[in-house]
């Protein structure tokens, strides 16, 4: 199975002022981001605020992006949902519409406690859409699913013949590896936290990430692999050093979803606001972190439209 090289965006969904969906600016997101060098996107997932969408708009937003993309710029389609039947109906819409790939975290509830629930409920949905690799979305801290992602790789296994890989939002760059020497690397592990992409590189066997900060930084996230490719070290940890800035801006304005999501207003590509009970930022918010970002030069470095 293809495993993907380079790094895929996890976009936010654009919404009206009122809190609808707004699809129009799609087209417009999606060249900017393969502009600044990103492969693909991982829609509707936690960036994409999935769980606060209905079905329907789910499946708006994904036929929006599959037409939109150039070609060969991978969609891969979040379907994870508390439904399982949801799940499984998202995962056979994303079949129909042409997207490359699936993808499901473990549903915020019930909260899964043994792998072997966790395989089953991966293997509905990936059974949904057999065509299509299916990526399971590890991340614990939304979630409460601290399970042992390599007993999980070692129980899928043979079982669940689509299964690509994991999606790997977590901190335990030991036991990504670990899976990632999984029978020889078997399974694509994507990292998926941007402030440790280096240390991922360095450990030898990374090829590919998802990504939420690359909606406006990818071109930094970029040239972080470019730079370790190239064998410059002192460029890879300058850029790495630099991601983790902007991190430490978004995190003074409730993190990617929130704070990341107004910074692409800020660049020039306004998606509107967060549902609720996400709490938006104010202003007064909007300006005092405009001027943290100025201080560490981002409006150089950022995505370009």
């Amino acid at each position: 199975m293809e495993k993907i090289i380079g790094l895929i965006d996890a976009p936010f969904t654009p919404m009206k002022a009122n809190g609808d969906v707004n699809l129009e600016p799609v087209p417009a997101y999606a060249a900017m981001l393969a502009k600044n060098g990103l492969k693909g996107v991982f829609i509707n997932g936690s960036s994409g605020e999935g769980y606060m969408l209905t079905t329907e708009e789910r499946i708006q937003l994904a036929e929006k992006w599959v037409e939109s993309v150039p070609e060969g710029f991978k969609v891969i389609v979040h379907v994870g949902s508390c439904c399982l039947r949801e799940s499984a109906k998202l995962a056979a819409h994303a079949k129909e519409i042409g997207a490359w790939g699936i993808g499901a975290m473990a549903p915020p509830f019930p909260k899964i406690g043994r792998v072997e629930e966790l395989v089953k409920y991966c293997e509905t949905i990936a059974a949904a859409a057999p065509d299509l690799p299916f990526y399971f979305y590890h991340i614990p801290a939304f979630n409460g699913c601290f399970l042992p992602m390599l007993d999980f790789l070692k129980a899928v296994d043979g079982r669940i013949p689509n299964f690509a890989g994991i999606k790997y939002t977590f901190e335990s760059l030991y036991e990504y590896n670990q899976c990632r020497l999984y029978k020889n690397g078997k399974f694509d592990m994507l990292h998926g936290q941007d402030e440790t992409y280096l240390p991922s590189l360095a450990q030898g066997g990374a090829q590919g990430g998802i990504c939420g900060t690359t909606n406006y930084n990818g071109r930094v996230q970029v040239a972080i692999g470019e730079a370790w490719a190239a064998g410059d070290l002192a460029r890879a940890r300058e850029l790495q050093d630099y991601s983790q800035e902007v991190i430490n801006v978004i995190c003074h304005y409730r993190g990617n979803i929130v704070g990341g999501k107004r910074i692409m207003k800020l660049i020039g590509l306004d998606l509107g606001p967060n549902r609720v009970p996400w709490r938006n930022m104010t202003d007064e918010e909007e300006k005092a972190m405009k001027a943290e970002l100025e201080a560490i030069d981002f409006f150089n470095r950022c995505n370009i439209l």
